[in-house]
Formats: C-alpha cells, sequence, structure tokens
C-alpha cells in the first residue's frame, strides 16, 4: 500500500523564494505542493481549502505576518493536524518564541541547504518537532533570563513524575530522544514514552508546545 504523499502549502510573499521551493519540492516522490500563499491571509485561507500536511510559512508578509497566520491555523477547528514550518533568520528575527505559543511545530533557518528542508518537512509530516540547536540556545538565552515562573506554572507541573520533569527540561533544551536516553541512562523508547506521557499530562499538541512549557515553568534557567 502507498503512502499519500506529504501535502505542502507555500507561504512567502516573495515569488522567486516560492518559486525555488515548488521546483525543488516538486523532485520528491513523497512531497506534492498543493498551493502557494503570498501573504498570512491567504495561507490561512488556503490552509482551510487545501488540509496541507506541512504549511512552510515566512514570517515577515504583508497583510498578516507569519506569527499571526500561524496562530489562526492552530486555532481552525479541523486543521489540528495541519503542522506549521517557519522560516527564520536566527541573525535578526525576535519572533521564534512568539511563533511557538502561537502554535509551530518546528523552525528553518533560511540559510538551510535542500537536503535540511527536505528533512525538515518530513520530520514535521511525521509529528516531530524540530528546532534547530542554534534557535533552541537562542531562546534559552534571550527569554529564560528574564523570566520569573508565577506559581500557577510550577503547578502546571504537578501532575508529572520527577523522570518525566527531567525529560521535559532536556526536551526544552532541544534534545532528541537518543540524547535524552544518553544524559540520564535510558533507552530511545523509554525516553520517547516519558516524552509522550508529558505531552498527555501537560495537554501539549506536539513536541514543539513542550518547549515553550519547560521555558515558562522554569525548567530551563540556562543554556546547555
Amino acid at each position: 500500500m502507498n503512502t499519500p504523499p506529504i501535502k505542502v502549502l507555500l507561504a512567502d510573499d516573495e515569488r522567486l523564494v516560492r518559486s525555488g521551493f515548488k521546483v525543488l519540492l516538486d523532485l520528491e516522490d513523497d512531497i506534492t505542493v498543493v498551493g502557494e500563499a503570498t501573504n498570512g491571509a491567504e495561507a490561512v485561507d488556503m490552509a482551510r481549502s487545501t488540509r496541507p500536511d506541512v504549511v512552510l510559512m515566512d514570517i515577515r508578509m504583508p497583510t498578516l505576518d507569519g506569527i499571526r497566520a500561524t496562530g489562526r491555523i492552530a486555532e481552525t477547528a479541523g486543521l489540528e493536524q495541519v503542522k506549521v514550518l517557519i522560516l527564520t533568520t536566527y541573525d535578526t528575527d525576535d519572533n521564534v518564541f512568539e511563533a511557538l505559543q502561537a502554535g509551530a511545530s518546528g523552525f528553518l533557518l533560511k540559510d538551510a541547504g535542500p537536503a535540511e528542508l527536505l528533512h525538515a518537512i518530513r520530520v514535521i509530516a511525521a509529528g516531530d518537532a524540530l528546532l534547530a540547536p542554534r534557535i533552541t540556545r537562542r531562546l534559552i538565552g534571550q527569554f529564560t533570563a528574564q523570566r520569573r515562573a508565577a506559581q500557577s506554572a510550577q503547578d502546571r507541573l504537578s501532575v508529572l513524575t520527577d523522570r518525566e520533569r527531567e525529560v521535559l527540561a532536556l526536551v526544552g533544551q532541544g534534545m532528541s530522544n537518543d540524547e535524552i536516553g544518553a544524559t540520564l541512562f535510558l533507552s530511545p523508547a523509554t525516553a520517547r514514552t516519558h516524552v509522550s506521557r508529558a505531552m498527555v499530562k501537560l495537554g501539549a499538541r506536539d513536541r514543539a508546545q513542550l518547549v515553550v512549557i519547560a521555558y515558562r515553568t522554569g525548567l530551563c534557567d540556562s543554556a546547555p
């Protein structure tokens, strides 16, 4: 039985950028481009009509920016399975954390190569998060240095076991299941189980949302 191709919606106000992505993606048997949006409002409308698996979303667009468009997609009934992969420029964008809060499942640096783009789309489509280590370190340094964890946020962690808290802290540092397992002397399968249980208990829609929770609750107080 053949697996259906990954449906991708491109959202970028630069025509050349969209065209370049489309040419690359059209060469892949397991990926198909279902639409091209020139701004965030179009991206939301086209997500409703095409039901893509992944939206490749630029942050800086006219009419409606990528962050607000991501939030609208995440809040729209029937689009719960749509994953948003944000395009960001590491040195200039200060909106990464906001995009995570809005519901983005991952980030791709604009200087990424073709292989990285294809890998990112497949990872996001499979339901995992993709957070480049450089972005994760920047998030920790930029946001947790100024954050004070509220008591209500700490109370949220009371549903977790001590081991699940340890795992959540490492997820917040951008570690994969293999890396978490190696750090805590667990098998990757056991690490994945702890991650899954934490997601269920905390009501996180995906791994990226666990990162947000780790920041908000004070589990990530310094860069790795």
